[in-house]
């Protein structure tokens, strides 16, 4: 938690100013006993009306008084509390798309959202409970102790023996329910999960017949969270019993004491009353107390997760001057110098000793089986991430030494998976150039083959988009994808299996639109189809993250055994031949 206390330099005031306005109400608030103490002994015994009415005006000044101070720390603490948290999740995404890749695929995705949205919640009704309890309840519960003292010594040790008893009760209810309720959050967990699976399988669920088996499961999973909520709900419902009969226990000691004080003329009927209301204030306040103290203790581990998520290592990137990036001349557009890489806490390297010249304008192709490392290698180019060992330069500027922004705005990347945002196919397609006008778009969608299909759908390119694309086919998400990248104008343009949903004659028209555009970017393709490679100036083949080929087509037909096999595998022997 300390590290995110930065955040409240701003609501720095509010924070004080809260928990002081609370001290006050709670002053004010101990003190009313004393006035309903007054009412009775002064008005309604002697009769005085006068006693009555003045006593009655003063707890109305006090009650209005504490009001306004209560309702004013309340709007100071949400403040705070609210801007606190609003600053700690701006901080939190700031942190995670600056952060490394491997840094966000490390924690994972479910973990992130969880960090962003309830942990950051949970952190902001902390604060906001913290700011108005931590001293107010601490403060009323010594005070009413204070106060039994002030009005009947004896009284004062029996309060002063059930407070310690109260205490232990409710922080051992409530501290033992937490296991429970621990146990219940994840049984609902796993309820949950069941359902989103179920949710987006249902196809497959259908397909296969299998509504049977997944209901059985679900009532399962759905039974275990009943079973675990049951024995949590059972253990809390013995708390308020339990404190119900040790708060009757001593205020009955309290009365007793109280009956052989007035007997004795030691004390007045108001003042047994004012005891009462003080043990009152006492439960109320030590519940209050033990509902905090589990706040704050989630609080703090929601503030160690989102303090790890601000803590991710940001990656370098401040822009480089123009002269540190250029195309001219000789130098490469893409060079690979002996490239390791491993992802944290694997046991070996995804890539080794990998090294390669690609020149401005020229093509290259990447090809090998499922897994030989061939998105792995085409996530160093935009330095999504960083080798291990070894060096990626991008015309020259190394990606180990920053200005990544600079770096990033050369290349345009399509991932393997197409991911596409809710909005128009505009706004996505802007993604690449927020710049672009709706011919650049048009264009852009025209060499990606895509706009033949987006102008026939209602409204054209302000045509809405789902979530992930889900109105859209893979080959239509693929071709999107494509044409966002395009109408960015990249010097290097890296398509990571952005063909495996096209067909063959769609595959070779992209692929020919693109070797076809007048600013020649530096293309790179990565497919595991030998067609979709064939044209390129150079191919290079991965096996099992090792470099086994590299030449053009025919060259590594003739010297490449690995790339032969993926060859005739596709085509037959005899296309080999």
């Amino acid at each position: 938690m300390k590290k995110l206390l930065v955040y409240m330099k701003k609501y720095r005031v509010e924070a004080c100013l809260a928990p002081f306005l609370k001290l006050v109400e709670a002053l004010l608030e101990l003190y009313i006993p004393f006035f309903v103490a007054a009412v009775i002994d002064q008005g309604i015994r002697e009769g005085s009306k006068e006693a009555v009415i003045r006593n009655c005006l003063y707890m109305l000044l006090f009650g209005a008084v504490g009001m306004l101070i209560s309702v004013t720390s309340q709007f100071l603490s949400a403040r705070a509390a609210v801007g606190f948290s609003t600053s700690v999740r701006e901080a939190a995404m700031r942190s995670l798309l600056r952060s490394g890749k491997a840094e966000s695929g490390r924690a994972g995705s479910s973990a992130l959202i969880t960090r962003l949205t309830s942990d950051t919640d949970r952190i902001q009704n902390g604060v906001n409970l913290g700011l108005r309890l931590l001293l107010r309840s601490p403060f009323i519960v010594f005070g009413s102790v204070v106060m039994a003292f002030m009005r009947d010594v004896p009284t004062g040790f029996i309060f002063l023996a059930a407070v310690p008893v109260l205490t232990a009760m409710i922080f051992g209810f409530i501290f033992s329910g937490k296991a429970l309720e621990k146990t219940a959050g994840q049984k609902l967990e796993a309820l949950t999960r069941r359902t989103r699976d179920s949710i987006y399988g249902v196809r497959v669920i259908r397909a296969f017949r299998q509504e049977g088996n997944e209901t059985d499961t679900f009532d399962s999973e759905n039974g275990k969270y009943q079973r675990a909520s049951v024995r949590a709900g059972r253990l809390t419902s013995f708390l308020s019993p339990g404190l119900l009969i040790l708060v009757n226990a001593a205020i009955i000691i309290i009365i007793m004491s109280g009956v052989r004080g007035v007997d004795s003329g030691r004390l007045s009927q108001g003042t047994v009353v004012s005891l009462y209301n003080y043990m009152a204030l006492i439960l109320t306040e030590l519940v209050k107390m033990a509902n905090l103290v589990v706040t704050l203790a989630r609080t703090s581990a929601s503030a160690d997760r989102v303090a790890e998520l601000i803590g991710f290592e940001e990656e370098e990137l401040e822009k480089t001057t123009e002269t540190d990036m250029t195309d001219e001349g000789e130098i490469p557009a893409v060079e690979f110098e002996d490239i390791s890489f491993s992802y944290p806490g694997a046991a070996e390297n995804s890539l080794k000793e990998i090294s390669f010249r690609l020149m401005p304008g020229k093509s290259l192709g990447i090809i090998g089986g499922t897994g030989s490392g061939k998105s792995t290698l085409a996530s160093l180019i935009p330095a999504l991430y960083l080798p291990t060992e070894g060096s990626v330069r991008i015309f020259g500027h190394d990606t180990r030494s920053g200005g990544l922004s600079m770096i990033r705005e050369q290349i345009a990347y399509v991932p393997q998976r197409a991911r596409l945002f809710s909005g128009t196919v505009a706004d996505n397609i802007r993604w690449g150039n927020t710049e672009a006008d709706d011919e650049s778009i048009r264009q852009a969608l025209r060499d990606a083959c895509a706009l033949d299909f987006v102008e026939n759908k209602q409204g054209g390119l302000e045509a809405s988009v789902e979530r992930d694309g889900t109105n859209f086919s893979g080959g239509q998400k693929q071709r999107l994808s494509i044409a966002r990248a395009l109408v960015r104008r990249p010097k290097i343009l890296i398509l990571d299996d952005s063909f495996s949903a096209l067909d063959m004659a769609t595959d070779l028209a992209v692929r020919s639109n693109i070797a076809a555009l007048d600013y020649s970017p530096t293309v790179i393709i990565i497919s595991q189809r030998p067609s979709s490679v064939l044209s390129c100036d150079s191919i290079l083949v991965l096996d099992n993250g090792i470099p086994v080929g590299y030449g053009s087509h025919a060259e590594l037909m003739k010297c490449s055994p690995v790339y032969r096999e993926i060859y005739e595998s596709q085509y037959g022997e005899e296309a080999g031949d």
